[in-house]
């Protein structure tokens, strides 16, 4: 009996696995996407302490916007009120907003910091480069590599191996991820072709937002915490095909990256279908042994 339970589990499993391993867009998203880094983590805590703010100024203005309504409606004033000065009240609304942006500015600063200033000595450097409509990414270091990233067509589906849209969503695919080992520090150097128009990387799970800007070279960084298939888009509008530029980042084990960049260094699409296969099937081992555990 707990062999067949195990057994359907699994099959379920196959069927349905992948989407908990993807970081992405789902309907009706209201929450930020779960945190993949330590500044996205920030970002997310900046968030909801903002609503602490935010909730009760929204219910106090509110109230305050009703009480004026209905006692200094025309019905129950019929001689309007001269008063043309109240220094209480203008001392509160003065000193009030100041030191709630007060409470803002502290963090916010503190967050934007953390965000701007590079490690030293990173793990790894990755140029970004965007042009119309794709992305170029090129490693530096002793195996130097550079491939392009372009939309996933639906044609193209079968012969990638990438038909589950659970995993490989629409608009969100493409042919090759980028691909980067966790926990470790990788700086991003984002650009755009010379010729090109400004092009924005953003990847919500990493807390990355940053211009591509023809002739001009930005920093960022992150430092992955946990495994899995992320995906962003250009967030610059950039063209008639701006909503077909996704970015899509694999993030795996060291020893799964040293594989990929050593057989990357000959035939990158091999590497990547060989990082897929592998990457997929632990996907779908770990929910299956999470499940049966359950």
């Amino acid at each position: 009996m707990k062999r067949a339970y195990a057994a359907l589990t699994a099959l379920v499993c196959l069927l349905f696995a992948s989407g908990s391993f993807a970081d992405q867009p789902y309907d009706w998203q209201m929450t930020l996407q779960p945190a993949a880094t330590p500044i996205m983590e920030e970002i997310r805590w900046f968030e909801h302490y903002t609503l602490w703010f935010i909730v009760p100024i929204t219910i106090v203005v509110a109230i305050l916007l009703a009480v004026v309504a209905v006692k200094f409606r025309a019905g129950a004033n019929p001689v309007a009120s001269k008063t043309s000065h109240n220094t209480a009240i203008e001392v509160v609304w003065t000193v009030a907003p100041v030191l709630i942006l007060l409470f803002f500015a502290i963090p916010s600063f503190n967050l934007l910091t953390n965000q701007l200033v590079i490690p030293k000595d990173p793990d790894l450097t990755v140029k970004v480069t965007a042009t119309q409509w794709q992305w170029n990414y090129e490693y530096q270091g002793e195996t130097p590599i550079a491939y392009d990233s372009y939309l996933l067509k639906d044609a193209d589906r079968a012969a990638a191996g990438k038909e589950d849209r659970a995993i490989y969503p629409r608009l969100l695919a493409v042919d090759n991820e980028m691909v980067l080992p966790v926990g470790k520090t990788v700086r991003f150097l984002v650009t755009a072709a010379p010729t090109d128009v400004i092009h924005a990387f953003a990847m919500p799970s990493f807390g990355i937002k940053i211009d591509a800007v023809p002739g001009r070279l930005n920093e960022t960084w992150a430092k992955t915490e946990r495994e899995g298939l992320f995906y962003g888009q250009c967030s610059e509008l950039c063209g008639k095909d701006h909503a077909f530029m996704p970015i899509a980042i694999r993030v795996v084990s060291e020893e799964k990256y040293a594989t990929w960049l050593a057989a990357a260094a000959t035939n990158v699409d091999q590497a990547n279908k060989a990082l897929m296969a592998s990457a997929d099937a632990a996907d779908t081992s770990a929910l299956v042994a999470e499940n049966i555990s359950k």
